[in-house]
């Protein structure tokens, strides 16, 4: 197993790359599993590159969008705080943050639209308390599961 953390656009990814066998790669994109089938690679886990090659080659190289929308993750707007999360119902983007860190929110109450499907779903609160981080940026593709904000 090997961890890495590339940030494309401003969005920072953890990936863990757990096996590969043959064509087939199970890896971890923010927490979030994923087979990935790889064609033409000849890739193996004893040829992967150390963590530290790779941060030298993603410092040197230019930022470059994700080639597949496979593992889109929340922006590194800010850490994800101690407390209760909120994430995702759904995949979809993110179009308003109602909320800012430090905020004190009741069950219940807006935090954040989400935009799927070409409708707008306000995502609220889950618990009383006050914001602790906020994961995501207006703008920002999350996949279901993907933690927008916490809530200590």
């Amino acid at each position: 197993m090997k961890q890495y953390k590339y940030k494309i656009n401003g969005a920072q990814y953890d990936v863990t790359i757990d096996s590969i066998s043959g064509n087939l790669a199970k890896v971890e994109v923010n927490g979030i599993p994923f087979e990935v089938e790889m064609q033409g690679s000849t890739l193996v886990e004893d040829n992967l590159p150390t963590p530290s090659a790779v941060a030298e080659v993603a410092a040197s190289a230019p930022t470059v969008a994700p080639a597949v929308e496979a593992a889109p993750a929340p922006a590194a707007k800010g850490a994800a705080g101690a407390g209760t999360p909120v994430k995702a119902p759904l995949p979809g983007v993110v179009t308003k943050l109602l909320v800012s860190a430090g905020q004190t929110v009741k069950k219940g109450d807006n935090v954040l639209v989400l935009e799927a499907m070409k409708m707008e779903n306000n995502i609220t609160a889950e618990c009383d308390g006050s914001v602790t981080g906020i994961c995501v940026a207006a703008g920002d593709s999350v996949m279901e599961g993907t933690v927008l904000l916490t809530i200590g």
